[in-house]
């Protein structure tokens, strides 16, 4: 009988972590530069106020993105770092219980207990402090956040989305610069929740429809508070 062949099994749910980060801060790059660059145009059209509001944007985004994962995934970090000095406490206190918390573990995923004791008993003898994170704490202690890592990623998508608008704002002529900077953002928008689906396999449609949608909004809204500031104040 032959045996059957072993195949790799692509599974995109360890991406979502850095999918987070970089479709998060291409996505707030593109709409927060394009919605501030076309609230300025629709109360003051001069090429130098939205260049100056655009290159505001884009640097205030890049520290707040880089700054914001950066801290969260640090708080992340010192949790995972504070669970494996408890859990090494605790392993060196009392080796017992720790190989019976293992076996039951084990035992609500549906071995034996017969089963589920010979592999505790097993895992102890190796390395018993990734097993009890892996099992009982729910990460690997080989691979902890990387806070440095987030943050240059978060950056750096964010840098990738505001560019588009910021250019596009500043190259096209005043009278088209609010539509074609629109055009280009929804767009965009919408590229990027089909290749954020895609890579996550998630259901492209839905995921494009949402940006495309909140997009638009967040866009009219803030062209409409552009346009009444300006002529209150003009």
């Amino acid at each position: 009988m032959p045996r059957p062949s072993l195949h790799a099994e692509l599974h995109r749910s360890g991406r979502v972590g850095w999918l987070r980060a970089g479709v998060l801060g291409a996505n707030d790059g593109l709409l927060s530069v394009a919605s501030l660059v076309v609230g300025v145009a629709a109360a003051d059209n001069r090429r130098s106020a939205v260049l100056i509001a655009g290159l505001a944007s884009l640097a205030a985004g890049i520290f707040a993105m880089a700054v914001g994962e950066y801290s969260s995934v640090s708080s992340q970090l010192d949790t995972e770092r504070a669970d494996l000095d408890r859990e090494r406490k605790e392993l060196a206190a009392n080796v017992d219980f720790e190989t019976a918390e293992l076996t039951a573990i084990y035992v609500r995923k549906g071995l034996t207990p017969e089963l589920a004791g010979e592999v505790a008993a097993q895992l102890m003898q190796g390395d018993p402090l990734s097993s009890h994170a892996r099992e009982e704490l729910g990460f690997d202690p080989d691979d902890l956040a990387r806070p440095v890592q987030a943050a240059l990623v978060s950056a750096s998508s964010f840098t990738v989305g505001a560019i588009l608008p910021l250019v596009c704002a500043i190259v096209s002529p005043s009278s088209m610069r609010i539509p074609l900077t629109v055009a280009v953002t929804l767009v965009a928008l919408v590229a990027l929740g089909v290749a954020g689906a895609q890579l996550g396999n998630a259901p492209r449609l839905r995921a494009a429809m949402r940006l495309l949608f909140g997009g638009a909004l967040a866009l009219a809204i803030t062209i409409t508070i552009g346009a009444v500031t300006g002529n209150a104040v003009g």
